[in-house]
């Protein structure tokens, strides 16, 4: 039903700014919930930013709160993570996923994964 890339993924230095894209693939995109989510070495994938169909309603972790912004184009069949004040903790692989569940911060709803992208931060 959709097909999803991440890309924009790289190095970059803390305090600085990267913005990832999902370009997704399917008749249906407008009609699903798109997340992000990222991991770590050693670490559970965790839940980073999600935003409705809609495009009326975002969804942030509280690590990243007032640093990141989620966005989508429908139009595009687009979806868009600005991240800005980068730590190093950021530091992970990215993942864009789709669900048509109201569950957007749970990673076990999502039906639909890309490959990831990485990003890393450097102290």
């Amino acid at each position: 039903q959709v097909q999803l890339v991440e890309s924009g993924g790289g190095l970059v230095q803390a305090g600085g700014s990267l913005e990832l894209t999902c370009a997704a693939s399917g008749r249906t995109f407008g009609s699903y919930n798109m997340g992000w989510f990222r991991q770590a070495p050693g670490k559970e994938r965790e839940f980073v930013a999600a935003i409705r169909w809609s495009g009326g309603g975002t969804y942030y972790a509280e690590s990243v709160k007032g640093r990141f912004t989620i966005s989508r184009d429908n139009a595009k069949n687009t979806v868009y993570l600005r991240m800005n004040s980068l730590k190093p903790e950021d530091t992970a692989v990215y993942y864009c996923a789709a669900t048509m569940s109201i569950a957007v911060v749970a990673a076990t709803t999502y039906n639909y994964w890309g490959q990831g992208t990485q990003v890393t931060v450097s102290s």
